[in-house]
């Protein structure tokens, strides 16, 4: 009977959590994890919460100029294309792990969603089109790339293997017919390694959110989740934020609230990766966060690796 209750309780606090409106000029109180016990040359992690939300979160903040440093975007080594963070973790010796963009996870190997490249070697090509209310829309949807010690997040398509980075997001918007994508108001995009994700989120310092003009209208992307997302900073830091949800201490977060989040955090640029129970961060072969109240990592087929070598 007890037992009864309780789920009754966890299934009203979550039911009434999903109604809460986003959240205008969110804060969080951020401090060093652990005093700094998972602090390496030119990684920081820190935590931050704000309780009457709930809210909780994490970023790992990394210094992209270090010469002990090297990102790069990664894809699941099993059979079925999916591992867990800890697991490609251990696998490349990385120290920090976060998952990436969306896939098919009923798809055995599983089938990335848009575009991943890894060490100039294309695994799935850009998502060209959607289908929502029976018409195909054309998409550019958010993309992360990176060269070297350099990295860019636009709106990307492609065409005979080739990567176009669009100025703009293509104009799509709910309840309006498709808009044509012209591959000439693109530039050839040339990059060592990429993911997709989206929406954008910040562009020049600036909140920026394109979900429907990335044609995520329609689909369950703009509610409140668990997140991750990832972006950089003027001085070339790289910023990687996940925020639990689907918990009693945190709720998730919207869109709009992780773009706010990013912005406090001095991005430049901010991409929104997968999220939900994909949502992970591994620092030194240790989960950090909850993803979806558990410590459960579940398995992708995409993730950013950030490698770290001695002097």
């Amino acid at each position: 009977m007890k037992c009864k209750y309780l789920i009754l309780l966890y299934l009203g606090i979550f039911s009434c959590t999903s109604h809460y409106e986003p959240v205008k000029n969110i804060t969080l109180s951020w401090t060093s994890y652990r005093n700094g016990q998972f602090d390496s040359e030119g990684i920081h992690l820190y935590s931050g919460k704000n309780s009457k939300i709930p809210l909780k979160a994490f970023y790992a903040e990394i210094t992209l100029t270090s010469p002990n440093i090297e990102v790069e975007v990664v894809c699941g080594s099993d059979d079925d294309l999916k591992e867990t963070p800890s697991e490609i973790a251990d696998r490349l010796d990385a120290c920090l792990v976060v998952n990436g963009g969306f896939f098919l996870m009923d798809k055995n190997p599983a089938r990335h969603v848009g575009l991943l490249k890894i060490k100039d070697s294309t695994i799935s090509a850009p998502l060209l089109s959607v289908i929502r209310n029976g018409e195909r829309y054309y998409t550019t949807r958010g993309t992360i790339g990176f060269n070297n010690k350099t990295m860019d997040i636009t709106w990307v398509s492609g065409r005979n293997d080739t990567l176009y980075s669009f100025q703009e997001s293509l104009n799509n918007q709910v309840n309006n017919p498709p808009v044509i994508l012209d591959f000439k108001k693109g530039n050839y995009w040339e990059v060592e390694s990429a993911i997709s994700g989206g929406p954008v989120l910040v562009q020049n310092n600036k909140i920026f959110i394109t979900d429907d003009e990335e044609v995520f209208f329609g689909s369950k992307i703009p509610e409140v989740h668990p997140r991750t997302a990832i972006g950089y900073t003027e001085d070339r830091k790289l910023i990687i934020l996940v925020v639990d949800g689907r918990q009693v201490s945190s709720r998730g977060a919207y869109l709009e609230e992780l773009a706010q989040i990013m912005v406090n955090l001095n991005c430049v640029e901010a991409l929104n990766l997968d999220g939900g129970g994909s949502s992970a961060l591994v620092v030194n072969n240790q989960l950090i966060n909850k993803p979806s109240g558990t410590s459960m990592e579940r398995e992708v087929m995409s993730a950013i690796a950030v490698k770290c070598y001695e002097n």
